[in-house]
């Protein structure tokens, strides 16, 4: 699994398709976080935009290899294990780009509740931060193994499918997402910073589901 890895990971480098997901959310934040904003907020805000381009980076690796590479892969490692490091490669991705920004955002943002009442010590706020991100990024990558390839082949199905699902997951009650990000948001109006172990583990446990979905639709469709 660890060569499939490397190999989707260079296929996606070397491709630069992973350019409009990433510019996409550098543009979501310089619009919705400012400087000076309270920490927590922008850290919502943050991990909620995080789940639309994890999706997308989803789509991205499931379309970018070539028909008849994809094949040879396929065939020399199984068409389900080879599917599954697509889908490993794209949240490996949406993690670390998550990470970065929230990493960014707590060093830009106002280290306090709202109205400044509060102090919100920094390093709190990032611990309270990386598992919404992380969160937002296991449900994007759940929702786009499930509208990409192979489980949705017709691309005018899955991309307004991919869409909607990820609106879904992050306004939908009782979403790990939703609760996250609604915690974040919660707790900046107190001055605490939650931490969202709870909706993590059942994001984890429903993208692991999503996953094992997708490879077994592969194998199954695969030639």
């Amino acid at each position: 699994m660890t060569a499939l890895l490397r190999y989707q990971t260079d296929l996606l480098l070397r491709s630069q398709r992973w350019l409009p997901p990433v510019i996409l959310y550098v543009v979501f934040l310089g619009v919705g976080v400012q400087s000076g904003q309270p920490v927590l907020n922008s850290l919502g805000y943050t991990a909620a935009a995080l789940l639309p381009v994890a999706a997308w980076l989803v789509r991205v690796c499931a379309t970018g290899e070539p028909p008849a590479a994809r094949a040879c892969v396929a065939a020399a490692r199984g068409p389900a294990r080879a599917h599954l490091a697509c889908l490993l490669t794209a949240l490996l991705v949406a993690v670390l780009l998550g990470a970065a920004a929230t990493l960014a955002v707590t060093f830009i943002s106002a280290p306090a509740s709202d109205g400044h009442r509060v102090h919100v010590a920094p390093l709190r706020a990032a611990a309270a931060g990386l598992p919404a991100t992380l969160t937002c990024a296991l449900l994007g990558t759940a929702v786009g193994a499930l509208t990409a390839q192979p489980v949705l082949r017709s691309t005018g199905r899955a991309v307004p499918a991919m869409l909607l699902g990820a609106l879904l997951a992050v306004v939908s009650a009782g979403s790990p997402a939703q609760a996250a990000v609604s915690g974040l948001v919660t707790g900046s109006r107190t001055g605490r910073a939650p931490m969202a172990l709870l909706p993590l583990a059942a994001a984890a446990l429903l993208t692991a589901a999503a996953f094992t979905a997708a490879a077994w639709t592969c194998s199954r469709r695969s030639p």
